[in-house]
């Protein structure tokens, strides 16, 4: 621990020494907050927690980004929700030239479109899409949560930038190499819990890094009106032993046209799992191909500006799981879940949202209290930022 507390020590004075002393250190400070009330009559009789967050819940960040030079700054962001208080944000950029820039510390590693807008007061629903949810998805704990939930905090280097080719087609990339998602040993999936608890000092638990990247291009169609086409990739061990892995990809398309935008993505995550105990299993375990599940997940959305105040929006997204799973889950070796939401936002005051939201939720199994396939969701929330 001396040692890693020793090298960010050496770095950050490194980094100190080639910031100009004549200029003037800028500093800036933001932040966002979301009360979300989640209302399920379907599941009310069952007590939707803790298969979902039934009620109020509430998220707030607060981020400081600190300009040293024109070429180091330095970013530092708090958040509260579901999983208590995290560190989401710690880290330097070096940026040697817009081509190339240097990140140090703790980041959300570049991967998908969505991340770059997880915060509540970007986006016009209350929840996430389910690809990157990381708690208001009814059934939570049978599916352990979702393909990849955002944000996913990590620490690491990353080396990221962005160069025009030519004057309306901008390509950014990034590589990094991260920490990981963790498990204990002899893990059946990724504990995604482990993986953000700060009882660990936020330290691997394996010493291999998970690495990645995420390169896409930008088409200037207009004043107003562009497209994106991207892709993310990330891969490592989440085991002590190192024995299992996880490998996540990554594509999407957003579509920009004056008022009108269009975003769809696509992940999958296969993950291996221990098989030590065969008898754990809710199926015989395969002599080929009978240690990883696959989970893919997917979305759609449209949204539309009717007015500077009024914003409407509608999404299809859903989760689709293969492969063996634990005895006691409900879910069987194939498992697909569909919902689909209309939601508004309305701005109040300047940086106050009012959010409302309807959902239907389409399963491929029944639950195993209310014997339902099918439920209904609802949303009110107040968002703000300034």
């Amino acid at each position: 621990m001396k040692r890693v507390i020793l090298f960010f020590a050496v770095l950050f004075a490194a980094l100190l020494a080639v910031v100009d002393p004549a200029r003037a250190i800028e500093r800036n400070f933001a932040g966002s907050a979301q009360l979300d009330y989640h209302f399920v009559p379907t599941n009310h009789e069952a007590k939707s927690f803790p298969k979902a967050f039934d009620g109020f819940t509430m998220e707030l960040a607060g981020k400081l980004a600190v300009d040293f030079s024109e070429r180091v700054s330095a970013n530092l962001k708090v958040c509260y929700g579901c999983h208590g208080f995290e560190a989401d944000m710690m880290y330097f950029d070096f940026r040697v030239a817009d081509e190339l820039n240097f990140r140090v510390g703790r980041f959300s590693p570049d991967f998908g479109a969505f991340n770059l807008r997880h915060d509540p007061a970007n986006h016009r629903l209350s929840d996430k899409p389910l690809p990157y949810d990381m708690g208001r998805m009814l059934r939570l704990r049978q599916w352990n949560m979702s393909v990849l939930p955002s944000p996913f905090p990590d620490n690491g280097l990353e080396i990221n930038g962005t160069k025009w080719l030519g004057s309306s087609l901008q390509m950014d990339y990034a590589v990094y190499a991260v920490s990981g998602f963790k498990a204990d040993a002899q893990p059946k999936d990724i504990d995604f819990k482990l993986s953000r608890s700060p009882q660990s000092y936020y330290v691997d638990n394996n010493g291999r890094p998970t690495v990645g990247g995420r390169l896409a291009f930008t088409l200037k169609l207009g004043d107003a009106s562009d497209a994106t086409l991207g892709g993310s990739a990330m891969g490592g061990t989440y085991d002590p032993e190192n024995h299992e892995s996880y490998y996540i990809l990554g594509t999407d398309l957003t579509i920009r046209l004056d008022k009108t935008t269009f975003r769809t993505e696509y992940l999958t995550r296969r993950t291996t799992f221990d098989i030590t105990d065969r008898n754990s299993f809710k199926y015989v375990i395969g002599s080929t191909r009978g240690d990883f599940f696959e989970k893919h997940g997917a979305y759609a959305e449209v949204e539309q500006s009717l007015t500077p105040d009024l914003d409407v929006l509608g999404r299809i997204d859903g989760m689709y799981r293969v492969g063996n799973v634990e005895a006691q889950s409900e879910l069987g070796r194939r498992a697909s879940v569909f919902r689909y939401t209309v939601g508004m936002a309305y701005a109040l005051e300047r940086g106050l949202r009012m959010k409302l939201s309807t959902e239907l939720w389409e399963w491929s199994f029944r639950d195993a209290d209310s014997g339902r396939k099918l439920d209904v969701s609802m949303h009110a929330a107040l968002a703000g930022s300034f």
